[in-house]
Order: C-alpha cells, then sequence, then structure tokens
C-alpha cells in the first residue's frame, strides 16, 4: 500500500510506529542513539537536532527511511474504524465465501492424502534421520524420499475451474449492458486499467525512455543508454535508497547490479537477525518431518528438475522451500491476504483433547509449480540465507496474490479479467475465433499468469520482466505480456482449429524478447 491522498497519515504512522518497535533496526537505532551522546559534537541544549544529524550522517535515518518504505509497500490501505477485519482482508462477500469455499476444498484433499498413505501431518524425526539429514543438508536432491504415491494437492488449472465459477450474486444477469463479457471465462465486474491508462502508468516504457531489454533505439544508441544506466545503477546502490532503487528498475536493471537492487528495493538486509533466524528454520526442518516435505519434493522433481536453467539449483530448492514452510513470521500476511492460514485438529500429548493448529505452520500449502516462484532467484543469490529472505519478502508482497481470491487490483482474478479484456478490446476477431474453435484465451494463458512467467521465458528474459514487477510494485505487467504474447503470435493463432493446435503455437515462448513486445503492445498499436 502506499497511502491514498486524503487518508489520515496518523493511522498509518502509528501502525508503521508500532511494527517498527522491537526489530533489528530498531534495537540499533536505539544504540547508535546513545552511543552517540559521548561524541563531541553532541551539545546538550541542541542535543534532539544533533542526534538527528549525526543519525543521517551515519546512514542510520537511511535506514529507517528504507524500513518505513518497505511498510508503506505491504500495509493494508486503511478502512472505516469500524470494519471488521475481513473486510480489509477482501471487502467483497462473494470473494471471501469463494476463498473459504476453496481453502476447505485443499485442506480435505491434504487431509484425504493423510488418511490413504496412513502418513502424519507432522512426526518428530528420529535423532539417527536427524542427523542423517544434517549431513545431507547441501546435497539432499541425491536422497529424496519415494514420491510416486504423492501428488499435487491441486494444479493451476483446478484453481481456473474455481475462477471461472465466480459470480456477484447482486448482479442481475438480465441487466449487463455488454455482450462481450459473455464471451471470456471470468464473469465478474471488476474495475481494471484500459490501455489508455496503462500509458499513463508506464511511461517509462514507451520509446522515448531507454530500456535494459531492447537492443536498438532510435534516438540514443544503446552502449551509450546502458553504459550511462550502469553509472547511474551504481550511485543508487551506493546510495542505498529503496525508493530510488524501485524507480531505477523500471528501466531494468544491469546483470551485474540487479541482486543489490532487489535487496534494496524489498529492504530485504542481510541482518544477524536474518542469518540467526535462518538457522532456526533449518533446525525445525532437521527436527521435524511435516507431510509437506513430500509435496516439495515432488514440486521441485516435476519442475525445476525438469528445466534447462533451473534443474542445477534443486539443493537450493529444498533448502529454500523447506525453510519457508515452517516460518511462522509468514502468516502476518494473512492480515492483507484475502486467504486465511488452514488449520487442522491434533491430539495433545496425553490424547485426552484436540486442538487446531495452524498447517503448514507458514499457512502456505505448496501447489504444483510452486518451486518456480524461487528458481529464478537462484541466478542473483548464492548464499541460502539471503536467497531466503528475498525469496520470502517477494512471496508476501506479490506471489501469494497469484494463487487466492481477491478483488485486489494485482489479484488473480483482476489479473485474468485484465488479460481477457486486453485482447477482447484490441484483439476482438482473435477472441472471437479462438472462443468459437473452443480453445479460451485463458486457458493456455492462465499458467503463464499464476506463474510470473517461471519456467516460460528464458531466464535473462524473465528477469527483465521481474525487475518490473518491482519497480511498478503490480503484477499487472503480467498480464500485459500475456496479452502481447497472444498479439505477437496472432498470424499463426487465426489459423488453428483446435485448442490443442492453438497451444502448440503458444507452447515455447523461450525465445521471446520481453521488452520488445510490451512495447509494441503498449505504445505502437494504433488502439
Amino acid at each position: 500500500m502506499m497511502m491514498d491522498e486524503g487518508s489520515d497519515p496518523s493511522v498509518t504512522i502509528a501502525q508503521i510506529v508500532q511494527r517498527l518497535k522491537g526489530t533489528y533496526l530498531h534495537s540499533q537505532l536505539e544504540k547508535q542513539a546513545k552511543e552517540c551522546l559521548h561524541g563531541p559534537e553532541i551539545k546538550l541544549e541542541s542535543l534532539k537536532d544533533d542526534v538527528r544529524r549525526w543519525l543521517k550522517a551515519s546512514g542510520w535515518e537511511r535506514k529507517l527511511q528504507n524500513a518505513v518504505y518497505r511498510e508503506l509497500h505491504i500495509l493494508p490501505p486503511p478502512g472505516h474504524p469500524r470494519a471488521p477485519l475481513e473486510h480489509t482482508k477482501e471487502p467483497l462477500a462473494y470473494m471471501r465465501k469463494a476463498q473459504a469455499g476453496w481453502e476447505k476444498r485443499i485442506m480435505k484433499s491434504l487431509n484425504s492424502m493423510c488418511t490413504e498413505l496412513g502418513i502424519p501431518l507432522a512426526r518428530k524425526r528420529p535423532v539417527p534421520e536427524q542427523k542423517e539429514l544434517t549431513k545431507k543438508w547441501n546435497e539432499m536432491g541425491t536422497d529424496e524420499p519415494e514420491l510416486t504415491k504423492f501428488r499435487p494437492v491441486y494444479a493451476p488449472k483446478d484453481f481456473l475451474e474455481v475462477l471461472i465459477g465466480l459470480r456477484n450474486p447482486n448482479n442481475d444477469r438480465s441487466e449487463e449492458v455488454t455482450v462481450r463479457s459473455h464471451w471470456g471465462l471470468i464473469q465478474v465486474s471488476l474495475n481494471v486499467c484500459d490501455i489508455s491508462q496503462m500509458r499513463e502508468t508506464y511511461p517509462e516504457l514507451s520509446f522515448t525512455y531507454g530500456q535494459l531489454g531492447i537492443d536498438d533505439h532510435t534516438h540514443v544508441p544503446q552502449d551509450l543508454f546502458e553504459s550511462e544506466h550502469i553509472r547511474v545503477g551504481k550511485k543508487v546502490v551506493s546510495a542505498q535508497d529503496s525508493a530510488a532503487a524501485q524507480q531505477y528498475s523500471r528501466q531494468g536493471c544491469p546483470t551485474g547490479l540487479r541482486a543489490q537492487l532487489w535487496t534494496l528495493i524489498l529492504n530485504s538486509n542481510s541482518d544477524p537477525e536474518d542469518l540467526t533466524h535462518y538457522e532456526q528454520l533449518k533446525a525445525r526442518v532437521i527436527h521435524h518431518d511435516l507431510l509437506v516435505d513430500n509435496l516439495i519434493y515432488k514440486d521441485v522433481k516435476l519442475t525445476a528438475s525438469n528445466d534447462d536453467y533451473y534443474f542445477v539449483f534443486e539443493d537450493y530448492l529444498y533448502q529454500v522451500l523447506l525453510c519457508f514452510s515452517r516460518d511462522t513470521s509468514v502468516l502476518e500476511h494473512f492480515n492483507y491476504n484475502s486467504a486465511t492460514p488452514p488449520k487442522s485438529s491434533i491430539h495433545s500429548k496425553s490424547g485426552s483433547e484436540q486442538y487446531s493448529v495452524v498447517y503448514p505452520p507458514n499457512g502456505v500449502i505448496p501447489f504444483h509449480g510452486f518451486s518456480m516462484y524461487v528458481a529464478p532467484l537462484c541466478f542473483l543469490y548464492n548464499e541460502p540465507s539471503k536467497l531466503y529472505s528475498v525469496f520470502k519478502e517477494m512471496y508476501i508482497r506479490y506471489f501469494f496474490r497469484l494463487h487466492s481470491i481477491s478483488s485486489h487490483p494485482s489479484g488473480l482474478v483482476s489479473l485474468c479479467l485484465q488479460f481477457e479484456r486486453l485482447l477482447q478490446t484490441h484483439l476482438p476477431q482473435l477472441f472471437y475465433h479462438l472462443r468459437e474453435i473452443g480453445a479460451q484465451p485463458l486457458r493456455i494463458a492462465f499458467k503463464w499468469i499464476v506463474r510470473a512467467f517461471s519456467g516460460y521465458l528464458s531466464t535473462d528474459q524473465l528477469l527483465l520482466l521481474w525487475d518490473r514487477i518491482l519497480g511498478y510494485d503490480s503484477l499487472e505487467i503480467v498480464t500485459v505480456l500475456a496479452a502481447a504474447v497472444f498479439a505477437f503470435r496472432a498470424e499463426n493463432l487465426m489459423e488453428v482449429t483446435s485448442l490443442a493446435s492453438a497451444e502448440a503455437v503458444l507452447a515455447d515462448l523461450s525465445t521471446l524478447k520481453v521488452m520488445p513486445l510490451l512495447q509494441i503492445f503498449l505504445f505502437a498499436t494504433a488502439f
């Protein structure tokens, strides 16, 4: 969230202050402020101003600004003071109901697997097993468990069917003002941007700006732009300014600076507490075995391990995802996520009573393709604790929206609706043709959108796309690219006669160049 005009800043300020209290940054600020009191430049008569000046000169003020900037991005917008919490999470009742129904289905699927296989949701590992896992921590891919009996709890196509079934009960179907809504699969009305609004939102993608990821510019030689862009990027990294890094990444991050810039944008610092936290999560993995661990192993085997770009990172993926499943701090994002963490009943040690606990501990049940949210980050970070903290921040800002039902502009329902609207408005003949042959475009594009194109684009192109997700703090650009891919292959798609042949035309996206596609679709087409 960034603060809305007209909203009371005092409420937001109080929330941020409360959230920062007790953090490592807060304790360090207090410690540094106390230590600076002994300096000769601090005078009693101007104590407050002198301490502030010292904190600014020593870089602590910038760290505080970055932390506040991060909180502004993840705090939900302030609602009415009397509105219940569920309205903050998701204002539309029918969306909340659909999400709750979906969660029940997922948990039922997990529990039935648990019963069928006779495997507990969680168990403490025997000491010899703990020692063995500790020894093999960096090579877990060589000795994963027997996985043939496990299946993903759900796949993206299952989730699509739920979205297709969404209906707003307040809508009178007989009073639909437009026939176009009946063309697509998404049958709910949400406010999504059209091309003209997007041109205002993404001015840096226009032909008047230089872009990394585009080989030729008519107005400036590419090598000149790149050298100047790298020079500015180094200054941004040196200044350690999150807001500047976010603005900078809208034109793409140079390969050599991307890891530092993303860390800066996400304010994912390598504090000692982050490393300690990662080691604690690792210890939890070693001590306890969860049923979802097998789902993680299975997913990595089915996706990243079979990918030409990512198979080498198999061990990293296990480490990060197993730790992620134990991270109870992830539960905090449910304050602004339409979803609710799943719970399971367990017996007390005496066996006399039952009580419910969040399962898995982070509240996130992995689905088919989940590991692909982590895989591209392995190209940027080779230190597991760093990789973990960046992935976690990416997840609680963006990726959670790609597998929950909500009316948020970056939520999956809005993204799907926007994709269909873009094609219906600007490529109506193509949309109608594909619909008539039973090849609804969303059925093809949905898997791209759910994964933010991870595993479909070449890695260099995917990272250029994710630069813009971070730069604009929105997943909307994913939808624009999906529509642009259809526009690029429109001529071939007009010739197809079945869903299978349409999927064949769009099967391989690994040669596509992301930025020219986005630029042409948004700014070069006469819409």
